[in-house]
């Protein structure tokens, strides 16, 4: 279980510093959690903080029962932490297959790799031996880093946006991904998104509007109120 007790975070800005993050406590220890909200809210900055990206100006961040707040991304990942950026790095030079093994953390078999890409709906044949540059779309990126991270196997996936830069096609096929994710995954999936389709397969929503959880619940429980709430929290639909 993740726990954030009494989390803020500062930036510095042209007028000086600019609190980003207000004393947010919550719990997550769902399968799939969302959190959302308009842009400029702090909900990135909430999963940059709990990855280890950044350093909270105060309070504590435990994971199942350690206290985490002081270790940095490396040694979060160690614990059990991935993220995805909202736009995956390109790595000329390096191949899918590469990428996959290093994300294992251990010896693979190339028919594993397979396995993996196939998980994403990918082809394996197509895309093994494909160097991450700049050749593969937004979509085809985001796919590859999701099976990365099922490779890793952690107990908590955090993904910033997932839904950025892609098209239409693409998002539809990354909803269809998640979903199977959601299924094979042992640890909670957590999710900073406006898109509606991936509010509605989540376990919990977490509302954060000017740096604040401003609602917390189940699916059933927020996404009505969030959809009735024009100009709130900007939910997006398909129309991308």
């Amino acid at each position: 279980m993740l726990e954030l007790q009494n989390i803020s975070y500062n930036a510095e800005d042209e007028n000086g510093k600019k609190e980003i993050l207000k004393n947010v406590s919550l719990k997550v220890n769902d399968r799939f959690v969302a959190i959302t909200g308009p842009n400029g809210s702090g909900k990135s900055t909430l999963a940059k903080v709990i990855a280890g990206i950044y350093t909270p100006s105060s309070g504590r961040i435990i994971l199942d029962g350690e206290d985490i707040t002081d270790l940095n991304i490396t040694e979060r990942a160690r614990h059990g932490i991935s993220f995805a950026f909202q736009q995956p790095v390109r790595f000329k030079g390096i191949t899918v297959k590469d990428m996959i093994k290093m994300a294992a953390n251990k010896e693979i078999s190339v028919a594993q790799c397979c396995d993996y890409l196939s998980e994403v709906g990918l082809c394996a044949r197509d895309y093994i031996d494909r160097e991450i540059n700049a050749s593969l779309s937004g979509g085809e990126l985001k796919r590859i880093e999701i099976a990365m991270i099922i490779a890793r196997g952690t107990k908590l996936s955090i993904f910033d946006e997932p839904e950025a830069g892609i098209d239409l096609w693409s998002f539809n096929n990354l909803i269809n991904v998640f979903e199977k994710m959601h299924e094979i995954i042992k640890g909670t999936i957590l999710i900073i998104s406006h898109q509606e389709r991936i509010l509605n397969i989540a376990d919990k929503i977490i509302v954060v509007a000017d740096g604040e959880i401003q609602n917390i619940g189940t699916r059933d429980e927020v996404l009505p109120d969030i959809l009735s709430s024009a100009g709130t929290c900007h939910v997006l639909t398909d129309k991308m």
